[in-house]
């Protein structure tokens, strides 16, 4: 019994057990909120392109750009330098200043007059935002049991629909105040971060040691040959690359979707939203984004909690359904996402994103545990920062650049005009979950071979 506990030991240097239940779900939703207001200020954009577009003269592609390449460039790039210090030095204290950072570049969105510094202050967040996934992946996954790891960060995952309702809600309240009300929504996105950080920093431990910090210098060369390791750790895991993909094409459509859809209503149904709004004493973007907001974080809250279920039973019985249900999942959806936008009235067409947002985010918990639990505990830091570069690269950077650019080419090139570009450009982007579901469905064959813990 002693030789089998050493060796438990051995092979979890930090194991859960060090956490107790109370702490660990403190921590979770600490974590989780810093999750949602990364969410709150990327989908507080969304509902804010159309006075942005106007009062800065910029397009649909420009917008695109915006939460596309210029956010991704750090964001993506960034996770494995501070992926490599977060598996080494105080995850808590990293994330409390990934939290201030981009809550301050959040705050300078709103003081934009041109294009490039709304871009500048773009590269600022996700300079922020990229140290906060790979630390919280990794600490959460320190935290919890096999059986608990799906569940917690599908847990954490909640930040995404939690954020999308409160950024579209929050900001098209703001965005009806006048025609700048765009700054201040940016400026009250900014606020609880700061407040946020400092509570992390003063309350939260990590659950080890830290490495000296005057190692964190080597940052610059170390990360990367850390990465080549755990890139050759990985090399015989099909399942990680092919759930990395598959997330990243459900990622394209979603983000093009979430960044879009506010605009697709009030350019193709714009009496009809006008109205109905009209008849709750409410403006257009007041009663919009509250209400697209409620049927994607509803959706997405359903679909995360229901992944997550799914996700952790999947662990003793079958760990195939970590592949099998986000793939008919991506593929049963599909025809929703075209009837949302060939419905020709609007209110059917808000209900219908409901359903979609399920589907889209049902496989957060299956996913993040598969990365989490196809290598040794001392490179999952890096193995989250890896798929999170992959999935962000593909959906993050790709999606609303992609859409964006195909709704100014089917509106000029092809004369439809702003309304019908858009929608012709959504549901050409909806059609890329053929993608998603076929990476997951291959992914599906080698899951249980590759799990490591």
């Amino acid at each position: 019994m002693a030789d089998t506990a050493a060796l438990a030991a051995a092979a979890d240097p930090h194991p859960p057990s060090l956490v107790g239940a109370g702490r660990r779900r403190y921590v979770l939703v600490l974590l989780m909120i810093a999750y949602t207001l990364s969410f709150l200020d990327r989908q507080m954009l969304s509902i804010l392109v159309e006075p942005i577009e106007k009062d800065l003269h910029i397009s649909d592609s420009a917008m695109g750009l915006l939460t596309g390449p210029i956010f991704v460039i750090f964001y993506t790039f960034l996770g494995v330098p501070i992926a490599w210090i977060a598996d080494r030095w105080s995850r808590p204290l990293i994330i409390a200043f990934a939290l201030t950072v981009w809550s301050g570049f959040t705050a300078l969105c709103g003081a934009a007059t041109s294009f490039p510094i709304l871009g500048f202050a773009r590269l600022g967040v996700g300079f922020g935002e990229a140290g906060c996934n790979p630390s919280s992946h990794s600490f959460i996954a320190d935290m919890s049991t096999p059986a608990q790891r799906a569940s917690g960060l599908s847990f954490y995952s909640l930040g995404v629909p939690i954020g999308t309702l409160l950024g579209l809600g929050v900001g098209g309240v703001i965005a009806d105040l006048g025609p700048h009300g765009w700054r201040m929504a940016f400026l009250v996105a900014a606020a609880p971060g700061v407040a946020l950080a400092a509570i992390i920093a003063l309350s939260v431990r990590d659950v080890r040691p830290n490495a000296p910090a005057l190692r964190i210098v080597q940052a610059f060369i170390e990360p990367f040959r850390d990465l080549v390791e755990t890139m050759k750790a990985l090399s015989g895991k099909p399942s990680f690359w092919l759930v990395a993909v598959g997330s990243g094409f459900s990622a394209f459509v979603g983000y093009a979707q979430l960044f879009f859809n506010a605009s697709f209503f009030l350019r193709c149904h714009p009496a009809e939203v006008a109205a109905i709004a009209a008849t709750l004493g409410l403006k257009s973007k007041t009663f919009l984004g509250p209400a697209l907001g409620l049927m994607t974080g509803v959706g997405g809250l359903s679909g995360t909690l229901i992944g997550g279920w799914v996700a952790d039973r999947a662990v003793s019985r079958d760990r195939r359904m970590f592949a099998t249900v986000p793939a008919l999942a991506a593929l049963g959806v599909m025809p929703l996402m075209y009837a949302t936008y060939l419905v020709p009235q609007a209110l059917p067409g808000i209900l219908l994103v409901l359903i979609p947002s399920v589907g889209s985010t049902i496989w957060y918990g299956a996913v993040y545990s598969t990365a989490q639990s196809v290598v040794e505990p001392r490179r999952r830091a890096t193995a989250a920062a890896l798929l999170l570069l992959i999935l962000n690269l593909i959906g993050l950077g790709g999606g609303p650049t992609f859409l964006g650019f195909a709704s100014d080419y089917f509106a000029k090139v092809q004369h439809l005009g702003p309304a019908e570009g858009l929608r012709r450009a959504l549901i050409v982007t909806s059609t890329f979950s053929l993608l998603t579901g076929l990476f997951f469905w291959l992914a599906r064959a080698r899951v249980r071979e590759d799990v490591v813990s």
